[in-house]
């Protein structure tokens, strides 16, 4: 049994890793907020996900009784975050499109998914360290 393999356990390390790079992406962006024709990035993870897992609404899931057989109904793989640069849009009169404001909801933001993601993640270990050890 993998544990750790799992595709919850993928999907949480994904979603981890693209909080991650946002917030990476997110302070270049502020920081070139006065840098004349910066143009700024931002991560896609989360609607890359969605469509890798299709529209979730499908009837039958096909058990796997070895590694070697192919998953039916369900993703297997995780897709990897991707960082686009947004050229089509001006903010100031130096073609630079970083708005302060927005930036700083969009760290607020990531810095509560981060959180999330990470309390889910020690959930999870505490689940399985009770498991192990057979005590609350």
């Amino acid at each position: 049994m993998n544990l750790l393999n799992g595709p919850e356990f993928s999907r949480l390390q994904g979603a981890i890793n693209a909080a991650e790079m946002r917030q990476r992406v997110i302070s270049n962006n502020i920081a070139n907020v006065d840098t004349p024709k910066f143009k700024r990035s931002e991560v896609l993870f989360e609607s890359l996900l969605e469509q890798s897992m299709g529209s979730g609404n499908s009837q039958f899931i096909g058990r796997r009784t070895n590694a070697r057989h192919i998953p039916i109904g369900q993703s297997s793989s995780v897709p990897e975050a991707k960082v686009i640069t947004d050229e089509t849009t001006v903010m100031n009169n130096d073609v630079n499109n970083v708005d302060i404001d927005r930036e700083m909801s969009l760290l607020a933001k990531n810095q509560l998914n981060y959180n999330f993601y990470v309390q889910q993640l020690n959930h999870d270990f505490k689940m399985m360290r009770i498991g192990i050890e057979g005590r609350a």
